[in-house]
């Protein structure tokens, strides 16, 4: 027994042969049926419908909701866009902001302060035992390591006055920090946080703003742990 959706068809003079011969010529230029496209299948449906055998009211309401949720689909599409677009323009907007300011994020390498040393944080992934942070100068040498003893999982400021473990003045660096830390089972992972200035903002084509950091390089709004 023919579908309702093949009676429809047929009243229009088109049939299932046809309807399969076309179905290639069809995909090329169209993959879905728009809102407008099922208002005319209905419509055409309701126009030639057996009046002695009219369309079930089930699948009537089952064919309107499918126009409905089609509707929906659409306009929730073109929402989606809309609110991607104003969250680009927030983001541009927010990293703008950032330029001239300090930040605390991710890195290895720190400078140091115009009244000297470095202040920063060791980042631990679990509770540790025992957390320290060496400080090395660009040759790589030992300059200082500060002992931060046991701590939780989590961030753990340090401020180091710029004095070698021998009393001198380290100067204004760069300098190469590094975190370790170990708990009952072995190493914790680790790294350092270091406080570093941005310069500019790069706003690529496409994707979300980064911040030029001095001394770090391209950081992610999202890789910023605190401001100053």
């Amino acid at each position: 027994m023919a579908s309702t959706f093949d009676s429809t068809l047929s009243s229009l003079g088109i049939n299932s042969t046809a309807s399969s011969a076309a179905s290639s010529a069809v995909k090329s230029s169209s993959t879905s049926l728009g809102t407008s496209d099922f208002l005319k299948l209905l419509t055409a449906q309701l126009q030639n419908q057996d009046p002695f055998s009219p369309t079930d009211n089930s699948q009537m309401v089952a064919q309107l909701a499918q126009i409905t949720s089609t509707s929906g689909i659409a306009d929730m599409g073109t929402t989606l866009k809309e609110i991607q677009t104003k969250l680009n323009g927030t983001s541009t907007s927010d990293a703008l902001s950032y330029v001239g300011k300090n930040i605390l994020t991710a890195s290895d390498t720190a400078y140091g302060r115009s009244t000297g040393g470095i202040a920063g944080a060791a980042e631990i992934a679990g509770d540790a035992s025992d957390v320290s942070v060496s400080i090395k100068d660009s040759n790589g040498q030992l300059l200082k390591t500060i002992d931060l003893g046991a701590q939780k999982a989590g961030d753990i400021n340090y401020d180091w006055d710029g004095k070698t473990a021998s009393g001198a003045d380290a100067g204004t660096g760069p300098f190469t920090v590094s975190v370790k830390a170990t708990g009952t089972s072995g190493s914790v992972s680790s790294q350092n946080l270091a406080w570093a200035a941005v310069t500019a903002v790069s706003v690529p084509a496409t994707g979300s703003p980064s911040l030029s950091v001095y001394g770090v390089g391209q950081v992610a709004i999202s890789d910023v742990r605190q401001v100053s």
